[in-house]
């Protein structure tokens, strides 16, 4: 407020005796306040100035939880927990250091439909050095299907490929009962206008991208991820094209430990910087991990660029029982596969379940509730 003036003088003269009086009667209520708000800004400089950790060959782990900030006793009951349920590995990672890990977190299991939320991150290089253009169309960059695409279908973009908002409702390799029983029938939409988690999008991209850069998907996350990062066990060989009479564009599943998923959501946490290199163009991060879509048709809250995103006021949370604050974002995978990312408490958190057995699931539920746990280990 201006002072200056004699209006806004008067008003100030008028509210003053009762400032004044109000201040000498609360003065010890004042002082112990400002010495509360001096402590946390303190506390805030010092957690700052800390210098971000990395890990190097392999991860630096805490001593104990709580020097990152967490309760050793809730943290097993996070463990326990896991006991009742088919989690064949957890890893929980603060400051860029292991707070807490148990299970076979070097083991290679399918990261199933988090490969989407990889390659979404393998597209930003390649958009800021103007290999892809996502407002090209399909009918452009000569995508098409067998049987063929409709007239409309090939004015879809590449972006309406990322964001599963073609239009395209149609048979996909490695699709699941639950997607297909959920694909829009005898539907006709304009791409970019309608969302639905769709195989065909997601394989699409893939193509897209091998045809676009002449890399080979599994060489290329090798390439401009994996080995950027330090990643302690991937290969190209962990993965492979899955192709199939549904359609001309083949999956791309592979393989990967619980350990280097963690690298790759640190990665994501640090917005697509890993020490002094910026692996992920930082714009594409924000903007493929940002709301784009109701998810609404899935149970979830929205959906990104190939991740699924928190949103409060949305019909359904982003995850069961959990609550996590807007900013979150995951990748998520058949079976209970879970990669999860949230900035404001400096936290990923992966899960994985041995789903080379196909028995072994584990239920959105019991997912809230272990991180519902996790969370409330926090101090």
């Amino acid at each position: 407020m201006n002072i200056g003036t004699s209006r806004s003088r008067h008003c100030y003269d008028m509210f003053n005796p009762f400032i004044s009086n109000y201040t000498m009667k609360n003065k010890h209520l004042h002082f112990g306040q400002t010495l509360l708000c001096l402590v946390f800004l303190f506390q805030s400089f010092i957690l700052h100035a800390q210098p971000e950790v990395f890990p190097g060959e392999t991860w630096a782990r805490a001593a104990a939880p709580e020097e990152l900030g967490f309760d050793s006793e809730k943290l097993a009951r996070a463990r326990a927990f896991t006991d009742s349920i088919n989690t064949a590995a957890v890893m929980i990672i603060s400051g860029g250091m292991i707070v807490d890990e148990w299970g076979a977190v070097e083991e290679k299991y399918h990261v199933h439909s988090i490969r989407k939320s990889l390659i979404s991150a393998m597209y930003g290089k390649y958009i800021q050095n103007g290999v892809i253009d996502l407002d090209k169309s399909l009918e452009a960059i000569g995508i098409d299907d067998d049987p063929p695409l409709t007239e409309l279908q090939r004015t879809a973009t590449i972006r309406d490929v990322m964001k599963n908002r073609t239009g395209i409702f149609r048979e996909a390799l490695l699709e699941s009962d639950g997607m297909a029983a959920l694909r829009p029938q005898d539907m006709t939409v304009r791409p970019g206008t309608f969302w639905y988690y769709n195989n065909w999008d997601f394989n699409a991209a893939g193509t897209i991208f091998v045809e676009k850069t002449g890399l080979c998907i599994f060489d290329a996350l090798k390439q401009d991820i994996a080995d950027p990062i330090g990643m302690e066990h991937f290969e190209p060989g962990d993965g492979f094209y899955a192709p199939g009479p549904q359609s001309i564009h083949p999956g791309y599943p592979f393989t990967m430990t619980a350990r280097d998923l963690g690298r790759f959501g640190l990665l994501m946490l640090r917005e697509g910087r890993w020490e002094d290199r910026q692996v992920i163009p930082q714009e594409w991060v924000r903007e493929s991990t940002r709301y784009h879509s109701d998810a609404s048709l899935y149970y979830s809250s929205g959906y990104g660029y190939m991740w699924w995103v928190a949103r409060d006021q949305n019909k359904f949370p982003h995850m069961a029982v959990a609550k996590v604050p807007e900013g979150t974002y995951s990748g998520r995978g058949y079976g209970g596969h879970v990669l999860t990312i949230i900035p404001e408490y400096d936290l990923v958190v992966v899960h994985r379940v041995d789903t080379f057995d196909s028995a072994n699931r584990v239920t959105g539920r019991d997912l809230g509730t272990l991180m519902k746990l996790i969370l409330d280990a926090r101090t």
